[in-house]
């Protein structure tokens, strides 16, 4: 009959933000705001819940959907603008403060609770995080991933490298439930860590004689050094994921031998392995190539090839194809895409590191037919113009002038014009629907399919995209396996991981100082043919000039209407940050039975005038 006498405040001054008593408090009484003041000065005053002691209180004002509710992350006005930039909402702020004062083990747990890959990240994520950061309204953004990789680099130097602990929610040791995970990818990988978190035996198919899927068979190793793909997957093995190489689920083994094995759900993330070509005559000669298969074989060197090579697309595995190219012994590399220069979907940093290698970047043009010789090899390839890529509602519709044409000599033509689903036997006899590109259907939020025991997640689900997308994907998948082989619902109470940014355009920033931005350097003692990872890492003290940067814009906010002085979140929170105070020693008074009425009615009689008074106020 009475709230609790204590209710959470928060410390703004400590806190950073990471989510963690948000995701925990069970009234949903804490999300997350900002703690930057607009531009007028003022705060942002955020909404409280209504309370029934001044209004009448009917069915009206009941909250049937509470439970999805009281999961919300962030208030209407935003937070963070880098937690919600990043597909996994990792707790940049928080790690940052952790970096600042060299706590770095503790900055890496906090990013492994979103991203079990920070090294892999650090060398190569597309960086959302800093493209959003409100320190570049001030100047530069934060070297959020140079951040990031020095704390990752941190532990893989360490003599004893950390392990996340395995929370089990009983006594009974660790679940028995089979969990079966269909490709190594980033996400795959991503699943089984986070089943594992959770106290699973995840197993993980993988059809190549090593895991890691583009991470290690996609991406060059003078960007990604294989070898902390395997520093990142010996976590996993050390918490208890057990990772099957050479095993191709529908060839050598089925879904239902799997299941008759005791399997209770099957996760597939078996990403994007096709090459796809652009269907003009020729284009499966002697000599050509998808970017694909190409950069699968000559990604870390070892692939020389002297001749003359034409990369055909725009997009940053066309930029690789063309590098690797060039790095391999190319006498010449020449790059084509439909795109203008601004529209290259390729990174601008990525563009000007191949044109440093050599590459010519030629835009605004597209294949009409690859030329062959007598023999049936190539020979050159005729390229004509393109005069638009996007039609007027933005969707892909190239235009081109047929007549505007040039041949270019070439010896070898690596199409990077899109990836497509190699399914094999894996899905035969389920009742898994695909849609475009055939990519499997499947529910937004659960990616569960029409086959119920079979989820879907990653770039076969979502179409090619970025590391930290699947990363993300095999995350949040890993809360729906979890539920579905414990017989739980697959959505109520669940996290949707749904983020809103701060306005940036009002915010009062005059005052922040203006410190430059650190920039770790690159090796140039290797050699530009060289497939070492040249890229250097921040020093300890440029991390902590850089830390220093971070503005602090979110923080969380506790909503005293509705927080219930339980003080789980001052049990999550590792910055100090939330505590409990005693706002309300007066519901600690004690009432025997006998006596209820004495204090029921005054209250009644005091409601009731409450009611009234908040009526006449309405109108």
């Amino acid at each position: 009959m009475s709230r609790s006498a204590y209710v959470a405040h928060v410390e703004k001054e400590n806190c950073v933000a990471c989510g963690r008593c948000v995701e925990y408090c069970p009234a949903g009484a804490v999300k997350l705001g900002q703690k930057l003041c607009k531009a007028d000065g003022s705060e942002v005053q955020y909404p409280k819940q209504e309370l029934p002691d001044a209004v009448k209180w009917g069915p009206e004002k009941w909250d049937t959907d509470y439970r999805d509710n009281n999961r919300i992350n962030v208030h209407e006005t935003g937070t963070a603008p880098c937690k919600t930039a990043c597909p996994a909402h990792i707790a940049v702020q928080g790690y940052l403060k952790k970096a600042s004062q060299g706590k770095y083990t503790e900055a890496l747990a906090l990013i492994k609770k979103q991203n079990p890959f920070p090294a892999v990240c650090g060398a190569i994520c597309n960086r959302r995080c800093e493209d959003a950061c409100t320190r570049g309204k001030v100047d530069e953004a934060i070297a959020i991933d140079a951040v990031k990789k020095f704390i990752a680099e941190q532990d893989l130097k360490a003599d004893t490298r950390y392990v996340p602990p395995i929370i089990v929610p009983g006594n009974r040791g660790r679940w028995k439930e089979k969990i079966a995970i269909i490709g190594a990818g980033p996400a795959g990988l991503s699943a089984a860590y986070y089943l594992a978190e959770r106290g699973y035996y995840p197993t993980v198919f993988e059809k190549h004689e090593k895991p890691g899927g583009m991470l290690r068979y996609g991406i060059p190793s003078y960007k990604l050094d294989k070898a902390v793909i395997d520093a990142e997957i010996d976590i996993m093995r050390e918490m208890g994921v057990d990772i099957r190489c050479g095993v191709e689920v529908g060839k050598d083994i089925t879904l239902d031998q799997l299941r008759a094995e005791g399997y209770k759900a099957f996760y597939i993330a078996i990403g994007c392995s096709g090459g796809g070509r652009p269907n003009v005559p020729n284009d499966t000669a002697d000599g050509t190539l998808t970017a694909v298969d190409y950069l699968g074989e000559a990604n870390c060197g070892g692939a020389s090839y002297t001749g003359r090579v034409v990369v055909i697309g725009g997009g940053n595995v066309a930029i690789d194809s063309a590098r690797v190219s060039a790095r391999n012994g190319a006498s010449k590399v020449t790059l084509f895409c439909l795109e203008s220069e601004k529209e290259m979907p390729a990174a601008p940093k990525e563009v000007a590191d191949a044109i440093s290698d050599g590459v010519s970047v030629n835009n605004s043009w597209g294949p009409k037919e690859v030329l062959v010789d007598e023999n049936g090899k190539v020979k050159g390839i005729v390229m004509k113009k393109c005069l638009s890529v996007f039609n007027e509602e933005h969707r892909f519709s190239p235009v081109y002038d047929e007549e505007n044409t040039q041949v270019i000599d070439c010896e070898r033509v690596i199409f990077a014009t899109g990836q497509k689903i190699v399914w094999g036997d894996l899905v035969n006899g389920t009742k898994v629907q695909f849609g475009r590109g055939n990519g499997p259907v499947a529910d937004k939020l659960t990616y569960q399919t029409d086959e119920p025991d079979i989820f879907v997640g990653g770039d076969v689900y979502t179409g090619p995209k970025f590391a930290i997308d699947a990363i993300a994907a095999g995350h949040f998948a890993a809360e729906s396996l979890h539920r579905y082989v414990q017989g739980g619902h697959m959505t109520i109470g669940r996290n949707r991981w749904e983020f809103k940014e701060l306005n940036k355009d009002d915010l009062s920033l005059e005052s922040y100082d203006r410190a430059p931005r650190q920039e770790a350097g690159i090796d140039t003692s290797l050699p530009k043919t060289s497939f070492a990872d040249y890229h250097l890492t921040l020093t300890e003290e440029q991390v902590k000039k850089e830390t220093s940067r971070c503005l602090g814009c979110g923080a969380s906010i506790v909503d005293s209407n509705k927080c219930i002085g339980c003080g789980v979140c001052t049990t999550k929170c590792a910055f100090d940050a939330i505590h409990l105070h005693r706002d309300h020693p007066e519901c600690s008074e004690m009432t025997t039975a006998e006596d209820k009425f004495k204090k029921i009615l005054p209250y009644q009689l005091k409601r009731m005038g409450k009611i009234i008074t908040h009526k006449k106020v309405e109108h």
